[in-house]
């Protein structure tokens, strides 16, 4: 008996094991940027939508590449005429129901068709090659995205930090206070205001928890993961980047931007998809030449062939009498035979072959074509209108993150120094207050000061650091840490 309940303690701790593995979240405990960044883009579904897009260009500039061969049709047709009606293969009038087959090929193709179909090839070219930039583009607007996101997270859980140290010093406060209040040498309402400091702060640390939690919920919803639960971010080291200087000037950084972002790739190619666009719709007035050519054959229920000629049988009176009054004689003979025509004998002679050339020349079409080449040259103007919005916008963005990322840099290091000095007055602060020559009131107006500093440098350091990135984002550089 024992011996069974060991197995079955056994089996059951495997499968409780193995159970507990199955669990386990696929979400690492820890993410990088680039990590973030490369799940991101595999699988977000803005980017997996434009690829689909740019599929389809490339299937347009297919079916545009396949009008350059010739269009090839089979028919094939099996029907019964009940009523009068034409034989078209014996021309004869039937009564009754026929049978009719048809079966034939037919082929064309456009010699010449005032180059539409050569611009056209040209044009979705350009489409197709438009649309694998606005993939890159998609996924760089999904990085910044994410390393916005991530920074968030990042000045977030600095928050958190410096929440809890300053909690914890207060409640090292509170603890020598208490001290104090108990041996008599402190008034109980010393106590009761580094409490109520204590209750603010631990308040303080609550709010910047849950302002954590939720930018790490807003990062793991961008990266399309299941759930948040043990997910967390590496925090690397910022320091040394928030001392770091620019080095490019706003027209250098521009100037990198508009010759790397596929934004402007992208413009620049429907400019010129639009302009083969209008040598499309110019097209349209030119004359149309084709050749076209058929073979058919079918098969008719009425076509009869002569199976036996017509035989002599003698002579018999035809109802006429000669000038003396005898009979007249007449030839006669039986009746020919006939039967219906073998499929195979009427597949053969009734093939039927054509082939010609064809020549539309447009005189008045309704002004379709005058009204598509005006609508083919205004698109053009919008496409030049876009490349240069583009470039504007790219020139505007640059300029204010570098003015951000410059006043981010001046702001943190006079928040440095004004944290230097804040936490030189609180120690001085600090010393008299333990000693008793200063109040609660003037203690938390100086620790007050001092999480104020704190939180201002937090805010320049993140401004500068993402504006910094921004600026490397537009000169091509990586987004990592």
């Amino acid at each position: 008996m024992q011996l069974h309940m060991l197995k079955y303690l056994s089996i059951l701790l495997c499968f409780t094991a193995i159970t507990a593995v199955a669990q386990e979240p696929v979400t690492p405990k820890t993410w990088s940027l680039e990590e973030c960044i490369d799940y991101a883009l595999k699988n977000n579904i803005q980017i997996q939508q434009s690829v689909y897009t740019s599929d389809i260009a490339q299937v347009n500039l297919v079916q545009s590449q396949g009008q350059l061969l010739p269009e090839i049709n089979g028919s094939a047709s099996h029907s019964y005429n009940i009523g009068r009606t034409v034989d078209r293969f014996t021309n004869q009038f039937a009564d009754s129901k026929v049978l009719s087959q048809n079966f034939g090929i037919s082929g064309d193709i456009v010699l010449f068709g005032g180059f539409q179909t050569i611009n056209t090839i040209r044009e979705n070219r350009y489409n197709y090659l438009a649309s694998k930039y606005d993939i890159d583009k998609m996924k760089n607007d999904v990085s910044l995205n994410i390393a916005t996101a991530y920074l968030q997270v990042l000045y977030n859980m600095d928050a958190v930090d410096v929440a809890r140290n300053q909690m914890g010093i207060t409640q090292l406060q509170v603890d020598r206070t208490k001290l104090l209040v108990d041996a008599g040498s402190s008034a109980r309402g010393a106590l009761l205001d580094i409490q109520a400091q204590l209750a603010s702060e631990e308040l303080t640390l609550t709010d910047a928890q849950n302002q954590l939690d939720i930018s790490l919920l807003s990062l793991a919803q961008l990266l399309n993961l299941p759930s948040a639960d043990g997910f967390t971010v590496v925090k690397p080291d910022l320091s040394s980047m928030a001392d770091q200087l620019l080095a490019s000037t706003p027209m250098q950084i521009y100037n990198t931007a508009v010759s790397n972002l596929p934004e402007v790739k992208s413009a620049e190619l429907k400019v010129q998809s639009a302009d083969k666009a209008v040598d499309v719709a110019w097209g349209g007035l030119s004359p149309r030449l084709s050749f076209s050519a058929s073979y058919g054959t079918g098969y008719s229920g009425l076509s009869q062939r002569l199976v036996s000629l017509p035989a002599y049988q003698g002579y018999a009176p035809n109802g006429s009498l000669t000038t003396g009054g005898d009979s007249v004689l007449s030839p006669v003979f039986s009746d020919p035979t006939y039967e219906k025509t073998p499929f195979a004998s009427q597949y053969k002679a009734n093939v039927n072959k054509s082939f010609g050339f064809f020549l539309t020349v447009p005189i008045f079409n309704k002004l379709t074509v005058k009204t598509s080449i005006d609508r083919a040259k205004i698109q053009k103007l919008s496409a030049d209108l876009n490349v240069e919005s583009t470039k504007l916008q790219i020139r505007k963005n640059v300029q204010q993150a570098y003015a951000d990322a410059n006043a981010g840099l001046k702001k943190y290091s006079s928040s440095v120094k004004a944290l230097e000095a804040t936490q030189e007055s609180f120690k001085y602060t600090e010393q008299r207050f333990n000693v008793g020559m200063v109040n609660t009131t003037d203690y938390n107006t100086a620790k007050n000061k001092v999480i104020k500093a704190q939180t201002d440098l937090l805010q320049a350091k993140y401004e500068y650091v993402f504006k910094s990135k921004v600026l490397d984002f537009y000169q091509g550089k990586p987004l990592k840490f």
